[in-house]
């Protein structure tokens, strides 16, 4: 991935989604042949030249001080996560295209955070790396998530879940969301905020092509240069075994590991989500030595929801 170039698209596309009377600018009903604004205008109301600001543009100055940066972020009406990609993009540019080993460490999970996923218990916990891979799940995360998918599978590198593969490829995550776009716009704005990270990462570069190729949605949501922090995030989920949920899922950074998150999510207490949870790691928990196991024929949904479900013939639910 050229930096160079990802910065000059960022700053571009940036520019072209802010309208002159975003930042207070009258056009005076004149004709204009581009969208949003010209780079002379965002030029000066960052308060730098137009032909420094070009040169910005198209990688040619290669050593702006974080004060411009931090100027062009308030012109461009940047947030908090996006003014620290725009710093990350520009600070590779500065050091000749490459601040971080061309071949990153691989990633492993530590003991200290198996024991943390563990310890709890029923609440769904999942670990993700810097590319969104799926490094870890306790078995209610593994069951709220993609109880389709083998649960050893983060065990083995080359077979590790993605979450942005799945929501783009996956029918089951797709329908897992009922709104899917918001969280199609999560999953993008979170790669593109690794791009910025870790930008000499080939196994990131190959997913992104991966998508690209695949997923025209992907593609569209790409070109946009839209960035999203990890942090807290409200969802309605639609789960096959037990109905609707009305989620949190908080994003944890791991101590000491660099790029790592523990997702956590949770429901209010008392809630039919809540509940909801609960049935589903109820019917999840393996199987005690006495008595039967819950059978696909369970109406778990029912009793969470109130609304009998039926799975289609031959559907799995839990895996």
């Amino acid at each position: 991935m050229n930096s160079t170039d990802q910065l000059g698209r960022f700053l571009q596309t940036r520019r072209a989604q802010l309208r002159p009377a975003d930042v207070g600018l009258r056009t005076f009903g004149e004709r204009r042949r581009v969208p949003g604004l010209r780079r002379d205008e965002l030029a000066q109301l960052a308060g730098v030249s137009q032909s420094y600001y070009t040169r910005l543009e198209q990688g040619l100055s290669l050593n702006a001080s974080a004060e411009v940066l931090d100027a062009i972020a308030r012109a461009l009406r940047l947030d908090e996560t996006e003014c620290r990609h725009l710093h990350d993009l520009a600070g590779v540019v500065r050091k000749g295209g490459r601040s971080r080993p061309r071949r990153p460490v691989p990633e492993r999970v530590t003991e200290a955070t198996r024991q943390l996923i563990e310890a709890l218990g029923d609440t769904p916990a999942i670990v993700l790396g810097r590319r969104s891979d799926v490094l870890a799940w306790n078995r209610t995360g593994h069951a709220l998530f993609a109880g389709h998918l083998d649960p050893d599978s983060p065990e083995q590198p080359a077979r590790r879940p993605n979450t942005a593969r799945l929501v783009f490829l996956d029918a089951h995550t797709r329908d897992l969301y009922e709104d899917w776009p918001r969280k199609a716009r999560d999953a993008v704005g979170k790669l593109r905020l690794a791009v910025g990270e870790y930008p000499d990462d080939p196994a990131l570069a190959a997913l992104i092509g991966e998508l690209a190729m695949h997923s025209p949605e992907f593609s569209s949501l790409w070109s946009e240069h839209r960035v999203r922090a990890w942090d807290i995030a409200k969802h309605r989920m639609r789960h096959p075994l037990v109905g609707y949920l009305d989620v949190l899922q908080q994003a944890i950074p791991v101590p000491g590991e660099q790029g790592q998150r523990i997702v956590v999510v949770t429901a209010p207490a008392g809630s039919s989500s809540q509940t909801a949870l609960a049935l589903l790691a109820q019917a999840t928990a393996p199987s005690p030595s006495l008595g039967p196991s819950p059978g696909p024929d369970l109406d778990l949904a029912g009793a969470a929801s109130g609304v009998r479900t039926v799975a289609a013939p031959g559907s799995v639910l839990i895996r």
